[in-house]
């Protein structure tokens, strides 16, 4: 079998992606639940300002720079920053996905939160709500095209086990490639991009915000309290 490296080829995307996080529907002021004093805000604010890591240049008025790097660091900065193990990372380095639709994050995110959180804790019976955020996030990159290699080499999307993609991305971080772009494994049609270079990514934009919730052996998910917009079973996630 050859390497799939050898069915790659190059896609010059420039375009936006959705990226799908764990967030609250009603935000609080940052240091607001520390106190009622608003001189320790005014402290507190200024030791986060200068124990914060530079992350990049602002062309945003100081006023509103505030939103923005919560927003940088929440929609691209972090796995950078908290590495996981992953589809295509073992855990050494950090990896960035993003999909081509909010619908695909749908089923992604729905997935890991199905089997590899309340599975694991022993929720997977009962109701339960989680509020999440999707940012559009504008990605510029030459990425490996990974869509046709996976036709022959099929563990690139095995539902469960990381061990060949790790091996790719691996080899992806360690000779400095931006990214890739494969299929989704957890909805049909779907295409997810795994960024290895914060720096082909950009400008995000608050899209919209989410609520899933499990009832019994489906999840169901609201764009607007109680207006259902999408409805899947368990069983179906993979």
């Amino acid at each position: 079998m050859n390497s799939p490296f050898a069915q790659v080829s190059l896609a010059d995307v420039h375009q936006d992606v959705a990226r799908n996080i764990v967030s609250l529907r009603q935000s609080q002021d940052l240091f607001d639940d520390l106190t009622d004093d608003p001189a320790a805000w005014l402290l507190a604010q200024k030791v986060e300002a200068e124990v914060r890591p530079p992350s990049y240049r602002s062309h945003t008025p100081i006023i509103d720079r505030p939103f923005e790097d919560a927003a940088w660091f929440n929609a691209i900065l972090w796995p950078f920053k908290h590495w996981q193990a992953s589809r295509f990372s073992d855990g050494s380095f950090g990896v960035w996905y993003g999909s081509d639709s909010v619908e695909t994050t749908v089923f992604e995110s729905a997935y890991h939160w199905y089997r590899g959180l309340l599975c694991d804790a022993g929720f997977e019976n009962g109701t339960v709500i989680a509020e999440r955020k999707v940012y559009r996030v504008a990605c510029s990159a030459a990425l490996l095209d990974f869509r046709k290699a996976t036709a022959e080499h099929t563990d690139l999307l095995h539902p469960t086990d990381y061990a060949f993609p790790q091996a790719v991305g691996a080899r992806i971080h360690r000779e400095g490639h931006p990214g890739l772009l494969i299929q989704s494994v957890r909805r049909r049609g779907g295409e997810n991009v795994a960024i290895f270079n914060p720096g082909v990514l950009s400008n995000p934009r608050h899209h919209c915000q989410l609520t899933y919730r499990l009832e019994g052996a489906r999840i169901v998910v609201e764009k607007h309290p109680g207006e259902t917009w999408i409805s899947a079973a368990v069983a179906e996630l993979g």
